[in-house]
């Protein structure tokens, strides 16, 4: 059995039962960190398994099939991220595929995952988002990454590098137009931060400033409402 396990973004006590007896059956434990992992499996007493082994972007192929094999001779295996949910915006979703191509059996434990916690807490529309994970580096493709949103109503997800957070709602700001938006910091975590208004302000407040902690942006979809265009819309906005 492969287990698909969710751990928390950020306060420990967010782990859910399942998620700790399934790290605590598993003969493999494939994580991003092994360090930080280490730090999860001792806060609730789980026994370091048999094989701890380091599974992310730039090894997924190699440890992919060495997974793979530990599951076909008959052991358990669970895979889980430094935080959140595997395969969201993480190279768990080439595991999965792997194991539903080798028609592996697999069980997916939910939990703690920043995306829907960044939705609800910015204040804005949560009737429709599209989430994008992280826009690219270079000042072309991210316009391009934007405007390929510019018309759509839904609420835009992402996440950023704490190290290009201003630049990221600069471009948000000169391609989608003025509208409301939240940045979200270190979530769940002691000093989680929201800081939420319009794109232009935003972008001004956080600049060429490096944040600290993880990062979470969500930016209002295509509708008037949520665009900075009249005084009533401005002071509908929550500082």
């Amino acid at each position: 059995m492969l287990y698909i396990v969710a751990t928390p973004i950020g306060n420990l006590d967010d782990m859910s039962r399942r998620g700790v007896e399934a790290l605590q059956g598993a003969d493999v434990i494939a994580c991003e960190d092994t360090r930080r992992t280490r730090i999860l499996l001792q806060h609730f007493n789980i026994p370091r398994p048999s094989e701890l082994l380091s599974y992310r972007e730039g090894n997924e192929q190699r440890a992919g099939q060495r997974l793979v094999q530990a599951l076909e001779s008959g052991r358990t295996v669970a895979l889980c991220s430094d935080g959140g949910m595997p395969g969201i915006s993480d190279p768990g979703y080439r595991l999965v595929a792997l194991a539903v191509e080798r028609d592996l059996e697999l069980q997916v434990i939910p939990g703690a995952s920043a995306v829907p916690v960044a939705l609800v807490v910015s204040g804005l529309s949560t009737s429709s988002y599209t989430f994008k994970g992280f826009p690219p580096r270079k000042a072309g493709a991210l316009r391009r990454f934007f405007e390929s949103e510019r018309e759509m109503p839904h609420t835009l997800v992402l996440f950023e590098s704490p190290y290009r957070v201003g630049k990221c709602l600069t471009a948000a700001h000169e391609v989608l137009g003025d509208r409301q938006a939240a940045v979200c910091i270190e979530l769940t975590k002691k000093f989680e931060r929201v800081s939420r208004g319009y794109l232009s302000d935003l972008a001004a407040q956080f600049g060429d400033t490096k944040v600290k902690g993880e990062v979470s942006i969500v930016i209002a979809g295509n509708n008037p409402k949520f665009a900075r265009s009249s005084p009533i819309n401005d002071l509908s906005v929550g500082r």
